[in-house]
């Protein structure tokens, strides 16, 4: 069938755009809309998908339900004013996206050597905590998704102590503004170290709980093994990345491969999927990813912890917004920075003239919206139930994919 666009403004009876035209299905098919209020599509997202019987023949994503303008916010305000809107594109991984955008500025500025080692090591503590409270709503929706409620409550249980935490440090619970330029608001809370302690140690056999009772489930492994298979070679075409493009078994981390920030000082691993219950590539394999992930993320955090009660411990000289420049005009040039968030790649353009402290252009590369754009061959000829758990296994935010 050739894809035709339908709409047209003088159609004053229809107020979406639809992709398929009606005469045209064959005999058994039928156009479904699911979304753009339904829980499975996990925030506005509508799906239009073109059925024969439960069987789904093609699926056509519809954006622009949740428009958060942050480039065009971006570039009406000079660069450090811009970071609460930075997180409010992926608000369940602030810090992350505070800490990429932070980390270009600083190398178009030419001070990211400057950034005291302190000032590194907590803003990838931060960051490593809110990558954690990410995966627990990934993986306790996506339970939710196809049945499974306890592991949900579960989850929302374990996030709750990383937001106490967070909040701790700046004041707020989901949306921080911590991570700036040159450096923090702030430096952490006397105590804050010890609180992290404990929660580690409370937080290693809960996520052992929880392998148990989700990802070795019965119930859910057939849901999820061999359904909505990505194979490396389309996942590398379709330029997906994070957990998703890992769960293809590709062993791609840019916290490995380009190794920002302090993360080549520490010791962690890149879960990859080995299609253990299924086949690589598949719904499973990323929720495995994901579980082993926050294991991973436990290691860094643990790390971090040691040296910042050991080598780089608080002093009273120690000031994190030592080195914020008051005006920040970076000298003409046209720089992408990058960084593993809880997602995938999220990454900056940046256009500067050189001449003024708010970019000419910024462009933000949204991992949501480009692992999004292989929905379509994953779901081909599956079941319309498995299609939610294809959805859910991608994990988005839809305030990052219509940024």
């Amino acid at each position: 069938m050739e894809l035709q666009y339908k709409y047209h403004p003088d159609n004053l009876n229809q107020s979406e755009p639809t992709f398929y035209k009606e005469e045209d299905l064959k005999a058994g098919e039928m156009l479904l809309n699911i979304g753009p209020q339904h829980p499975s599509t996990h925030g506005v997202l509508r799906l239009e998908v073109l059925t024969d019987g439960e069987i789904v023949k093609d699926v056509i994503p519809h954006l622009g339900y949740l428009h958060r303008c942050f480039e065009k916010h971006a570039e009406s305000m000079p660069y450090n004013q811009t970071i609460p809107f930075v997180d409010r594109m992926d608000y369940l991984a602030a810090m992350n996206s505070e800490h990429v955008y932070a980390m270009g500025v600083e190398r178009m500025l030419g001070i990211e050597d400057k950034i005291p080692k302190r000032v590194e090591y907590i803003r990838v503590l931060v960051s490593e905590l809110n990558r954690l409270a990410s995966h627990f709503v990934a993986i306790g929706t996506y339970g939710m998704d196809i049945g499974a409620f306890t592991p949900f409550l579960w989850m929302m249980r374990d996030r709750e102590h990383i937001l106490r935490l967070l909040e701790w440090v700046c004041g707020a619970r989901m949306l921080y503004n911590y991570i700036w330029i040159g450096g923090l608001f702030y430096d952490l809370p006397v105590g804050f170290e010890e609180r992290c302690i404990q929660f580690s140690q409370y937080l290693k056999p809960k996520l052992v709980e929880l392998e148990n009772l989700l990802i070795s489930n019965k119930i859910f492994i057939d849901r999820t093994a061999n359904v909505g298979v990505l194979p490396m070679d389309l996942a590398i075409n379709y330029g997906v990345s994070g957990p998703m493009l890992r769960g293809s078994g590709l062993k791609y981390d840019l916290r490995k491969v380009d190794g920002y920030s302090i993360y080549p000082e520490l010791d962690f691993e890149i879960p990859v999927g080995k299609g253990e219950v299924g086949t690589v590539g598949d719904c499973w394999d990323r929720t495995w990813v994901r579980m082993k992930e926050c294991f991973e993320s436990l290691k860094i955090i643990d790390q971090c912890l040691t040296q910042l009660t050991g080598d780089h411990k608080r002093t009273r000289s120690f000031d994190p917004r030592e080195i914020v420049p008051k005006k920040i005009r970076p000298k003409a040039q046209d720089f992408y920075i990058r960084g593993e968030n809880p997602k995938g790649e999220l990454g900056y353009f940046f256009r500067a003239d050189g001449r003024a402290d708010v970019p000419f252009r910024c462009k933000a590369r949204s991992c949501c919206f480009v692992n999004l754009s292989a929905l379509a061959v994953m779901s081909k000829d599956s079941m319309i139930s498995d299609l939610v758990a294809i959805v859910g296994s991608l994990d988005l935010v839809l305030g990052e994919v219509d940024r």
